[in-house]
């Protein structure tokens, strides 16, 4: 079992450099250790600003980003933060540096001057995780789109961390490599990962336990997913979706008893509930 790690920005800002506006504004959100929680908002909200913060990718410039009660702005705490929070891109091509499937997964544990021995066991633990054990000799150029973001998955998972961030990390994905890379995530979480997760696919949330909403890098809305999916068109359209169909089908559907209240907008929980 995985102990998850918590998460926390105190009145968090961030600037760019030679920028003329902050990217963040004084944020205050807290994730429970072993928590799942989505993040939604526009194109330049700061989500993936966000996410660099709890990996200490970046600091802020204002306010104080925790990890485990560490303090990622203190240069001494960084590699502690770094080691239990793994960061995966939305373009797998970004983060894989080495030639070779194995080699590139056993690249962070490297870097965390583990022994040989330590080495090899994540290596083979974290290909063995996503599927790609039988592939460990192959060449990456040979590999599929989705093959590549499950090797950069494993790349992430092979130094043990206790939380995985997804920056938009399924959007360059087909729908059978999407479930393939959200079932590893899923059993992840399942065996305590905290897991953090910007998506712009309204189907993923349903996985998560909570739901944040960031706009012009401050939070706009935060709760269940049953009750974002509740919520007024307004704060869709605030951050660039129309509610889903299938959502305004469940109330109406709820509102005649068909359907228990505050059920989900998925097709598989629909199904269970209506026993087909």
């Amino acid at each position: 079992m995985t102990l998850g790690t918590s998460l926390s920005l105190k009145g968090a800002g961030f600037r760019y450099p030679n920028s003329q506006s902050d990217v963040l504004c004084g944020l205050d959100i807290d994730i429970r250790a072993g928590e799942w929680v989505s993040i939604l908002g526009s194109n330049g909200s700061g989500k993936s600003t966000l996410l660099k913060l709890f990996n200490a990718l970046l600091i802020p410039t204002q306010g104080i980003c925790l990890v485990d009660g560490l303090s990622a702005c203190d240069a001494e705490s960084v590699w502690s933060v770094r080691s239990k929070v793994s960061l995966v891109f939305q373009n797998p091509e970004d983060q894989i540096v080495a030639s070779v499937v194995e080699e590139d997964t056993a690249f962070g544990p490297e870097n965390l001057g583990l022994s040989s021995e330590e080495i090899r066991a994540r290596v083979e633990n974290a290909l063995r995780t996503v599927g790609l054990w039988p592939q460990r000799k192959k060449p990456v150029s040979v590999l599929s789109g989705g093959q590549k973001q499950r090797l950069a998955l494993a790349g992430a998972l092979a130094i043990s961390p206790r939380c995985l961030l997804l920056d938009e990390a399924t959007s360059m994905l087909d729908p059978m490599a999407r479930k393939e890379f959200l079932d590893i995530i899923k059993r992840e979480h399942a065996e305590g990962m905290t897991i953090v997760q910007v998506t712009h696919r309204l189907e993923e949330i349903t996985a998560a336990d909570r739901v944040i909403v960031v706009e012009k890098g401050s939070l706009l809305w935060s709760g269940s997913p049953s009750e974002f999916f509740t919520q007024p068109q307004g704060l869709f359209s605030s951050i660039g979706f129309i509610r889903p169909p299938l959502a305004v089908l469940c109330d109406e559907l709820a509102g005649h008893g068909v359907l228990p209240k505050g059920i989900l907008p998925d097709i598989d929980r629909i199904r269970e509930a209506l026993c087909l």
